[in-house]
């Protein structure tokens, strides 16, 4: 039965996305991973079949399309079992919709083509190394001097930390709480950046960073909206960025299933394909349960967003399901490849050293229960 949320429009994308993936990242996502990057060169080829520019405007480069286009995109990335590679090709879409949000105009005509155009690399830096997740109470400050904004603090566990050209970056430019915090985007050649890289349980492809800024002199120009209004603009992005992490975090629990059910037909136990052991098939059925009622949520949410409204307690939950479901599957595939699930160069244990910074990053599962919590009247 054909899903209702899916036209041909979305279907011929995702055979684009596939062939893309098949051709330009599967091949190469364990040699990545055990070099700890891949070419930049990847950015510009992501660029070429629209995959940077989903959901910007057309006037710089990009496609204005809805949710299921993007989960599309998402999940056909999924597949090649590769997080940190598509962790470093999506972290645009966490750093440049601030700046097509709140951007000054001839700000955005300057920035935007180059990153959606895969030239240049954008990043989002909030996280601080005293702060976690606490936005209000960043420590990051910026101080007006002239035409230019003086820069000191840190930011640490960035992804494409190391090489984005254009870092969108939360500062307190005003008083405590909330009300005091702005967004500058930093670029890469600043005065006063320094750039520390960082080694990671998994994600290994990726680039993550801490950043240091020792009067980092910026632009005025540069800054997103006007002082004050970067926390407001900071929640409107981790609706989409959670979204986003679901969809990859279900993507790779069915990719986990697929292989789970593809080796247990193949190996043999016993006289008899593992498959046929009662366990086995029990497992997999396990998998499959919670892989549909992920991508059933995660698609209704989608629509509901695409319809106007903005579920931030059940997209809180759903990146808590996503992540749930991602590290159910890893575990229980790996477990049912035995001892060549332990071993490097496949999916299942790419997938599985993965499982925990998709439970942290975005809001870790606390945060997003104590956010829907509060979203409900509790």
């Amino acid at each position: 039965m054909a899903n209702p949320f899916y036209t041909a429009e979305h279907e011929a994308y995702r055979e684009v996305v596939r062939r893309f993936v098949e051709k330009e990242i599967e091949p190469y996502a364990h040699e990545w991973d055990e070099a700890g990057g891949f070419p930049r060169v990847l950015y510009e080829k992501a660029a070429a079949i629209g995959l940077l520019g989903l959901g910007f405007p057309e006037e710089y480069g990009g496609t204005e399309v809805d949710n299921f286009m993007w989960i599309v995109a998402v999940q056909e990335l999924a597949r090649a079992g590769a997080g940190g590679v598509a962790a470093s090709l999506k972290s645009n879409s966490i750093g440049a919709p601030p700046i097509a949000r709140a951007g000054r105009p001839e700000f955005k005509a300057r920035v935007l083509p180059q990153i959606l155009s895969g030239k240049k690399i954008s990043a989002l830096a909030i996280t601080e190394p005293s702060g976690g997740s606490d936005v209000a109470n960043l420590r990051t400050s910026a101080r007006r001097d002239g035409d230019t904004y003086v820069v000191n603090g840190e930011k640490t566990f960035i992804t494409s930390g190391m090489r984005a050209d254009f870092i969108t970056t939360a500062v307190r430019t005003g008083g405590p709480g909330s009300e005091g915090v702005s967004l500058l985007v930093i670029e890469g050649n600043a005065p006063g950046l320094s750039r520390t890289p960082l080694k990671k349980m998994g994600w290994w492809a990726s680039d993550t960073a801490t950043l240091h800024f020792d009067n980092c002199r910026v632009p005025t120009g540069n800054l997103l909206g006007e002082e004050g209004s970067g926390f407001k603009i900071i929640m409107r992005n981790f609706n989409s960025e959670r979204l986003t992490m679901a969809a990859g975090c279900t993507a790779a629990a069915r990719v986990c299933l697929e292989e789970a059910m593809d080796y247990a037909k193949q190996r043999h136990t016993f006289g008899k394909p593992l498959a046929q052991h009662q366990v086995i098939r029990h497992k997999l059925v396990d998998m499959a349960q919670r892989v549909a009622a992920s991508q059933a949520m995660l698609e209704m949410l989608a629509w509901r967003l695409d319809q106007g409204e903005s579920p931030i307690a059940e997209i809180c939950m759903l990146k808590n399901q996503a992540t749930q479901t991602m590290a159910f599957c890893a575990s229980e595939a790996v477990q049912i490849f035995g001892g060549a699930g332990y071993m490097r160069g496949i999916k299942v244990e790419r997938i599985y050293r993965d499982v925990k910074v998709n439970a942290i990053g975005g809001g870790s599962e606390e945060i997003m229960k104590d956010l829907a919590s509060r979203q409900m009247g509790l």
